[in-house]
Formats: structure tokens, sequence, C-alpha cells
């Protein structure tokens, strides 16, 4: 997924409001200095680009000392310099787009690691935070996963209450397919809605909250006639055996909703 940058003068807007008091009391206008940000733990980093522009909007210049997705230890991650007060009140804005981003990264990466040799990818899902949905799935592909869904444009996913209002799978599947040539994928809580979505022509099956032994049997009933993605409740502990079953994609809601922020800070040097 190709990251257009977002309008970052909001955010810096909502923590400025009507000025930085305590910056613009302290530091003299025509005073500058340089800084480090620091990464203070180990993890993959991620919103180094974005951090860039938040500086750049208070003409902070922005030099990262490594690449988007490097594994960093509690080491320096970037350099910054400019007026003073730039550099102080761009600060909060910027490390928390890191932390948070590297938080997300990190963690995918730990999930893409635990099912390396496998052949399932690790897929995100929509549970982002309003607003920062194309920034959270970014920091997702950072880290080695792989997207799903940006929104309900780019996919058909006919889950749980569409089945109820559709009127069963079927026919959800044929008037999904009357009216888009995107890929259908369809939700399935037991074998049987396994066989239906099969027998429907689904491109691909969500294998939801099912046991190891479930999703063995749908593996071996579909037979490669539809692609795999199992979901519901994964976490560390129990991804790599579920990818060991022999599904192709395990989403992983946890990648954007449940991520720890990255322990990152900035540091005046002069």
């Amino acid at each position: 997924m190709a990251l257009t940058m977002p309008d970052t003068s909001a955010w810096l807007a909502e923590d400025v409001g009507s000025g930085d008091v305590t910056t613009t009391a302290l530091i003299d206008q025509d005073q500058t200095c340089k800084a480090v940000v620091l990464a203070k733990e180990t993890g993959v980093i991620c919103g180094l680009d974005v951090a860039a522009v938040v500086f750049a909007e208070l003409g902070v210049r922005f030099e990262p000392l490594v690449a988007e997705g490097s594994a960093v230890e509690a080491e320096p991650i970037a350099e910054v310099e400019g007026p003073a007060r730039g550099v102080l009140t761009a600060e909060r804005v910027a490390l928390n787009l890191i932390g948070r981003l590297s938080g997300i990264s990190t963690l995918t990466r730990r999930y893409v690691d635990a099912v390396a040799g496998t052949g399932a990818a690790i897929l995100d899902t929509r549970k982002t935070t309003p607003g920062l949905r194309a920034l959270e799935k970014h920091a997702v592909a950072v880290g080695g996963g792989t997207n799903h869904r940006l929104g309900l444009d780019d996919a058909v996913l006919i889950k749980d209450n569409h089945l109820r209002l559709a009127g069963g799978i079927s026919r959800a599947v044929t008037r999904a397919r009357a009216a888009t040539d995107l890929p259908v994928e369809v939700e399935a809580e037991t074998l049987t809605q396994v066989q239906e979505a099969v027998e429907a022509g689904a491109d691909t099956i969500l294998l939801d909250n099912m046991t190891l032994g479930e999703l063995r049997e749908a593996v071996a009933l579909v037979a490669g006639r539809a692609k795999l993605e199992a979901s519901g409740g994964v976490t560390l502990d129990t991804v790599r055996a579920i990818a060991d079953t022999g599904v192709d994609f395990v989403s992983v809601g946890a990648l954007t909703h449940s991520a720890r922020s990255l322990d990152v800070s900035l540091e005046v040097l002069r």
C-alpha cells in the first residue's frame, strides 16, 4: 500500500492550541538547538517520514539515522536541528507518531517471525484508530505483515450480519458477484458454511474462531479451491499452531488495536 503523507497541521494545532505558553515564555525566538531522537528499547522503527513532516512544519530539519523498518536496540534513530521553539513544540506529536507506529511494526514483526516457514501470511484488519488507518496499515507493512482491506470499497467481505440480512451464503455471494468484479470473501463459523462458501464460488473463506481441528478439516475440505483465512482471538502463543494447519492467511486485529507504543524520547544536545 502506497502511503500518502497525511496533513499533520491539525495534529499540531490540537496540541498547540492558542500557543505553546511554556516554550514561548522560556525560549528566545532566535534561539536554535540540536537534538537526538532515541529509541529506548528494542523494536522495529516506523514513522520517520511523517515525523519529518511534523518538524518541517515548524522549520526544523529531521535527519533519520536508521532506515524505516530497521530493527534497533536502545539507540539514536534521528537527529533534529533548527529553531529551538519549533523543536520543543513539535516534539510530542512527532514522538507520539513514531512510538505508535513503531509499536505496531514491532508487534507485527513478532507475529511474522512466529509463522516463518509455514507459508501463511499475517494480515491486518480494519480495527484501526479513526484518522490513522493509512499510517497504521503502513506500519503493519513495515513490520512484514500484509494489508487486508484499506476500507469498505476495495474488496467484498461478507460477514455474519451480512449473511443474516442477505439470506445466506449462496444468495449473498450471487448478489455480490452481480454487483462487482471485486474479490469475494465469506465468513464461515462452521464446516457446513465452509462447504456452502466453496460451492457458491467464494474467492476466500474467513474461518472465524475455529479450533485447530476444524481449521485442518477446512483446509482438507476446500482443497485449494479457495484461499483460507483464520481469524478470531489470535495471539503470539497460538499463531504458529494456527498457521501450521495449512491456512493461507492469519488475520490479527491486535496488530493495530492492542500494540503498545515503543518508548522513544528526544534529548536536546546543545
